[in-house]
This record gives structure tokens, sequence and C-alpha cells, in this order.
């Protein structure tokens, strides 16, 4: 087989790093299953309000950790050792900068950080309660994504999976014993949710334990330059990231005015679930970026190509099995986070999971076509990918189609939002081939 090696190397970095962004995905997922099984509507409700912010923090370590690690994949690639070891220092100095302006956010915010949210009443306290503490926890989880990320890059993908998994974890069972056995509620689940990346850094301990990593700590200038390198590279990630908070701070002020709380609750279930089926995604999308900024950097412009091939392919295949149990099982699912068995909430959640998840290949494909175009140094076109799908494109349509269709619009705009990017998106990629096949020439 002539791509062999290819596919093996795909194999072993976009499953693996697959399998580990779902485990750390089931972060919030766990929330949801035990707060809704020990809190009720209300739990769930602030905990959707919440999100959000969550939506940033994990998206601001996946732009410093993604931009800083495809950088450095470049250069070590190039053996440029000394300036991969410099792109590492910088980016963890920004991780921890930007950790301690998320603490004092949160430290003297939180309660007013809720109330812009939409919570009131009891929900707004367990809402600041949640955030308060989450955001203390915020160095943990951004220097976790920024080790997670570089030490895929340096070659240990099975040892970030285990990170990610071990984290998730984690959460899980600290998420039962917390809020049921203890009854310690809302902050049980975010003390199971804020320790978590602890674990996962306990873990990723071991690639420098035994002296395996590539990278170091290397005394340099602050610079500038090489900073908005890493930043353009990473801002995709956080911009899709960003982007899935605001889109949910939309959707639960069009869904209050719509449907009330018990619409928002059933939501979160449908956003909860979605945030996994994009860590998937994700998962392959950053399971591929090694590689394709491997053979970018090496000039191997086939191996590129064959590499992104495989993360379409693998993307469909997964998109037809999602909605597949999606459209058979939605019921059971939702029954799942409906503890009450509120009947408003079941019937909401399960028409809604079965026009949104419509959009899941869509998705897919975009998300893989904006790492493709990050991990070759061409942030335009990704950054372009995530604005539109994340802003420009699915808020006016929200607020078009929820007037015009009101739940059901609402729930379409995702699926028609995500379509009419990837058309975009494959244009900017062929046109891109075009050129340079014309250079080739």
């Amino acid at each position: 087989m002539r791509h062999a090696g290819c596919l093996k190397e795909f194999i072993r970095y976009a499953v693996l790093n697959m399998l580990g962004m779902t485990a750390l995905s089931c972060y919030i997922l766990a929330d949801t299953f035990f707060v809704a099984g020990g809190l009720g509507a209300d739990g769930l409700t602030a905990l959707n309000l919440a999100i959000p912010i969550y939506s940033f923090i994990h998206g601001s370590g996946l732009m410093l950790g993604m931009g800083g690690a495809t950088r450095y994949s470049i250069l070590k690639s190039q053996g440029k050792t000394k300036e991969g070891d410099l792109v590492f220092t910088r980016t963890m100095l920004m991780g921890v900068i930007l950790a301690v302006m998320f603490q004092g956010a949160g430290l003297f915010g939180a309660q007013e950080i809720a109330g812009l949210m939409g919570a009131e009443g009891v929900i707004h306290e367990m809402c600041g309660m949640y955030l308060k503490v989450l955001m203390l926890f915020t160095p943990a989880f951004l220097i976790n994504e920024i080790l997670i990320c570089f030490v895929r890059n340096d070659g240990a993908p099975q040892l970030s999976m285990a990170a990610m998994v071990g984290g998730s974890f984690s959460n899980i069972i600290m998420d039962y014993i917390l809020i049921f056995p203890l009854d310690m509620g809302m902050f049980g689940a975010v003390l199971a949710t804020g320790t978590s990346p602890l674990i996962s850094m306990l873990l990723l301990s071991r690639h420098f334990i035994r002296k395996k990593h590539g990278f170091h700590f290397r005394k340099g200038k602050m610079s500038v330059f090489e900073s908005r390198f890493i930043l353009a590279g990473g801002i995709p990630s956080l911009v899709a990231e960003l982007s899935s908070g605001i889109v949910m701070i939309i959707f639960n002020m069009i869904i209050l005015e719509l449907q009330g709380n018990t619409g928002v609750a059933a939501y979160g279930v449908i956003a909860n679930l979605a945030l996994v089926v994009i860590a998937l995604y994700t998962g392959i999308a950053q399971g591929i970026q090694p590689l394709l900024s491997r053979y970018y950097g090496t000039g191997k412009k086939e191996e590129v190509q064959v590499i992104f091939r495989y993360g379409v392919i693998m993307v469909a295949v997964l998109s037809v099995l999602i909605y597949g149990l999606v459209f058979v099982q939605a019921d059971s699912i939702v029954a799942a986070f409906n503890g009450e068995g509120n009947e408003k909430l079941q019937e909401i959640a399960v028409r809604g999971m079965k026009y949104y998840f419509t959009g899941g290949l869509f998705a897919g494909i975009n998300i893989v076509l904006s790492m493709y175009f990050t991990s070759r140094d061409c942030a335009g076109p990704a950054g372009m990918i995530s604005l539109l799908r994340g802003f420009f494109v699915i808020i006016p349509l929200a607020f078009l189609l929820s007037a015009l269709w009101q739940m059901t619009g609402l729930w379409l705009t995702f699926p028609i939002t995500e379509l009419l990017v990837a058309v975009l998106g494959t244009g900017w990629y062929l046109k891109e081939r075009k050129k340079t096949a014309f250079r080739e020439i």
C-alpha cells in the first residue's frame, strides 16, 4: 500500500486523540448528568448558563496550546531546537498571565458575570458560585491544555490521550461522590471539574520524568513577533470555543423568551451532547495537526493531502453513525438527563436533537478544514471559517429563523450555518490546492 505509513500514523494520532478529546468533553457532560439528577431543572439551568465561561477558558487554553505546539512542531521538523524551546517558554508564560487575569475576574466579579449570563434568583446564586470556583482553577485548565498539545506534538499521542481520559474519569468519579454521598451540590460539581486537570497534569509528568521530552524552558526575550505567530495559529481554536459559548448565550436568551427555563434546560441537554460530538471532530482535527505540520515543515505535500483526506473520511463515517444513534435513541438519551421526568423538557429536547444534529457532518468538515489551514501556517482561511460558523452566520440566522419558525427555526440554525460555511471552506481549499499545483508546474 503506497501510503501505508501515513495511514498507520493517522490511526495512531487521530484515533487516540479523538478518544482523549471525547473523554475531556465529559467534564461538563458528567456535570450535566449528575447535576440534573441531584439538583433538578434549576441546577441544570444554572450549569447551562455557566458553560459559556468554561468554553472561554477552554478555548484560551487551546489557543495557546494549539498555536504554540503547531509552531513548535514546524520548527522541530526543520531542526530548529532552540527556537522550538523558546516557543514553549513563551507559550507557558502567556498561559500564566492569562490565568491570573481569569482568577481576578472570578474572585471579584463572578456574581456580576452570572447576572450577565441571564441568571436570576436562586439560579443566580448557584451560577455565581459555580463560576467563582471554576475561574479560580483557571491556571490548572490553561497549563494542562498547553502541556497536552505540546506532548502530543512531541511524539507522545498515547500519553496525551491517557492524560485526557484520566482527567475526565476522575471528574466523573468525583462528581458522583461530591454530589450524592457528600451532598455538596453545585459546589461539589465544580470542585470535581476544577481538580480534574490536576490529575491530567500528574499523568503528563511521566513525559518529563523519563526525560523523553524534546521541549525545555529556555531563557530568552519575550518576542512580540514570535508571540504573534503563536496567537495567530491558535486563534481559530479560541474562536471556535468562544463562539460556542456566545452562541449558547444567544440561544439561551431566545429560548427564555420562547419556552422559559424549561426550554433552557432542554437546550442544555442538547448543547452538552453537542459538545461531545464536536469533541470527536476536534479530536480528529487536533490528532492530524502534528502530522500535517511535520509534513508541511519538511515539504512533503502529497502526504499532507493524504492525511487531510483520511480526516474527512473519518468525519463522514462518524457523522452517519452519530445521527443514526440520535434519530433512533433520542427519547432514551434525553430521558437519561431528565431525572424529574419533566414531559415538556422531554418533548422540546427530543424534537430539537433530531433537527440540530443534522449539521454534524458539515461541522466536522469545517473543523478539519480549519485545522488543515492552521497546520500550514495559513491563519487567514482558518480564522475566517471559525468566525463565520461561530459569529457572522449563526448569530443573525438564530434571530431570523427563530422569528420565522420559533423553536424549529432555532434548531435549524446550526445545520444551515455549518452547511453554508462548509461550502465556502471547500471553495477556499480547492483554490489553495489549485495555487499549489500551479506553483509546482
